[in-house]
């Protein structure tokens, strides 16, 4: 099974235009134009009745304390914690493709209730949800793709792993605002392969 996309190479810097927030001189970030990286797949198992899309940042420290603070920085040997950024399942078991900017093209506050997708496809919610949960202008359900913004302040780079299962089941036992630890739940054992192409992103000028 086969993971490409012509939007980074594989372990090659994620573009600012696939990232939900950008460098900025006077206010270290800005927000980003958001859109998914374009994907494809190809080589699917015959075993496969379904495909599961799953993106993870697994280098998210654990602590908030020196988070975008002026004049710290958050040590690379801090311990890291995952981050997930996109969860879609029930994708038709075929070789197939996502354009970019086809299923998230900027940030909208709140999140997307229905991000678009390959048909039959379904989107759980991102930890973008957990994240801003309470705040007053950013709060809500986050579905489908949300790009990397990782601190401004952070000393260690960051890799996105975009992680591709081949699973054979036609649908995941899921429902409603469902994330991927519910996915990864429903799906264990059923896995047939995966694959995965990484990319990665900064906001730090020093990294």
């Amino acid at each position: 099974m086969k993971l490409t996309s012509t939007s980074f190479t594989n372990n090659g810097v994620i573009p600012d235009r696939c990232a939900f927030a950008i460098k900025d001189a006077k206010e270290h970030i800005a927000l980003g134009e958001n859109q998914n990286p374009q994907l494809s797949w190809s080589d699917i198992p015959e075993k496969a009745r379904s495909l599961v899309l799953i993106c993870i940042d697994p280098d998210v420290p654990t602590s908030m304390d020196n988070f975008n603070q002026e004049g710290k920085t958050i040590s690379a040997s801090l311990r890291r914690e995952n981050f997930i950024h996109w969860v879609m399942i029930d994708i038709p078991a075929t070789p197939g493709s996502i354009k970019e900017g086809e299923c998230s093209d900027g940030v909208l506050p709140g999140g997307k209730d229905d991000p678009t997708g390959p048909a039959g496809s379904r989107q759980g919610i991102n930890d973008y949800t957990a994240f801003f949960a309470g705040d007053e202008d950013m709060g809500g359900n986050y579905f489908g793709y949300e790009g990397p913004c990782p601190p401004w302040n952070d000393e260690l780079l960051h890799h996105y792993h975009f992680q591709l299962l081949a699973i054979n089941l036609s649908r995941v036992d899921v429902e409603g605002n469902f994330t991927a630890e519910d996915v990864l739940r429903a799906i264990d054992g059923h896995v047939v392969e995966g694959t995965e192409i990484i990319g990665t992103y900064s906001l730090n000028p020093n990294v």
